[in-house]
């Protein structure tokens, strides 16, 4: 089982956004039960709400499910995650505070997409602040395609 994990500052945003389209794509490509996937924010503000209406009705536009509740990243669980992925480096640096555990790869989330050449910026912004949620789904849609191509080039699947 490969554990994916997407963390940003709320949970009510992003990571959802990031989880909900990344969990579509590993279905799409007949991968589902191969994969664990969640989501998790560094503050826990929002925790037990339900994603930010901005965020439900991109994916619902998309046809694309989602149904979780925010909730806050513990320390002792990046251990049990094969990739972690951070929507921006503010969030990132918070990660990295909690210690790398040995077998669990951290990066920024657009990272591979940068790679592959399918974005320019290597961070998500926050749509919470700037309503910018179809930009963002455009990133995250982008991230999801190159992330998917890294793990299964990574567990030859």
């Amino acid at each position: 089982m490969i554990r994916v994990l997407f963390v940003c500052l709320g949970n009510i945003c992003r990571s959802p956004m990031a989880e909900a389209v990344f969990q579509h794509s590993v279905n799409q490509a007949g991968l589902g039960d191969q994969f664990e996937i969640d989501s998790a924010g560094t503050g826990g503000w929002h925790a037990g709400e339900q994603a930010h209406s901005g965020t439900r009705n991109v994916l619902k536009v998309n046809n694309i499910p989602y149904d979780g509740r925010a909730r806050q990243i513990v320390r002792d669980e990046l251990a049990q995650y094969d990739y972690v992925l951070v929507m921006d480096r503010s969030n990132l640096s918070d990660i990295m505070r909690f210690g790398e555990p040995e077998n669990t790869e951290i990066a920024l989330f657009l990272s591979y997409a940068v790679q592959d050449g399918l974005v320019d910026v290597d961070e998500v912004p926050d749509p919470y602040y700037t309503n910018n949620f179809d930009y963002v789904y455009d990133l995250v849609q982008k991230g999801s395609q190159a992330l998917l191509e890294h793990i299964q080039q990574q567990h030859n699947i």
